[in-house]
């Protein structure tokens, strides 16, 4: 397989493993969508992190079986596309991108994925596609743009340039940038410790956050509220608010 996914620790990793590049060929990406699917359903499984391995993140989509497809097998196949990356971002839970190397086309659209972006010192990344005479196909004008911004999003894309570490974070593509060796270490750390928090509400916010995005206020502050009064029925919160009474704010064990 050219995806896994392992779990300990409450922290789901799905991790790319095609080498050398880690290319997003039509197998890897409808194992992915699966996997996101399993992550998704599995109770053991709390908060994920995506990971290329040490050396790469994804150099993007497998251009040699692109170049065989013609109009109809994309028309096809595109949606596929964009479903299994669609997959990752409606994990209900927390979920981090570790950058490695490359993150470029399908790369750093499977980054955008992420709710939040560690990047290592050494990263590249981009969406070079209109260097190939298209345009971003898994969602990175969407997702890229609501990220940065149009304009920001505009450059890199009409451009196709890729960005380091150090401009990627600048630019709010990634959030944090880390030593090479510390890439994973860091991501797992920050979904370590998301797992021991409430699953419900942060799903609740996850939910309310990204809603809200694609959305006018109205209808956002309504599925916040709707979130914020049903989680008065949970035992999270009454575990919450118990802790903080008795003991004080941030005690309280959810597990």
């Amino acid at each position: 397989m050219t995806v896994h996914l392992e779990v300990a620790e409450g922290v789901g990793t799905i991790r790319l493993d095609r080498p050398p590049m880690n290319a997003l060929d039509v197998a890897t990406q409808d194992r992915l969508k699966e996997l996101a699917e399993e992550a998704t359903r599995r109770e053991d499984v709390r908060a994920v992190v995506l990971y290329g391995g040490e050396k790469v993140f994804a150099a993007g989509a497998d251009i040699k079986e692109m170049q065989a497809m013609d109009h109809t097998a994309m028309v096809v196949r595109s949606r596929a596309l964009q479903d299994s990356f669609t997959a990752v971002t409606r994990i209900p839970k927390p979920v981090v991108a570790a950058v490695t190397g490359y993150a470029l086309g399908g790369g750093c659209e499977l980054a955008l994925c992420a709710d939040y972006r560690i990047a290592a010192e050494n990263a590249k990344l981009g969406q070079p596609e209109i260097l190939l005479g298209l345009i971003p196909g898994a969602g990175g004008t969407q997702r890229l743009s609501r990220l940065i911004g149009p304009s920001r999003a505009k450059d890199l894309i009409f451009t196709g340039r890729m960005v380091k570490a150090d401009e990627a974070l600048a630019l709010g593509l990634v959030d944090r940038v880390v030593p090479v060796g510390e890439v994973y270490e860091q991501a797992h750390a920050w979904a370590a410790k998301l797992a021991q928090g409430p699953a419900l509400a942060l799903r609740a916010a996850k939910e309310s956050i990204d809603v809200g995005l694609e959305t006018d206020i109205d209808t956002g502050l309504a599925v916040e509220r709707n979130w914020f009064a049903g989680l008065f029925a949970t035992e999270d919160r009454e575990r919450g608010m118990r802790s903080f009474v008795e003991e004080g704010p941030g005690k309280a064990k959810f597990l």
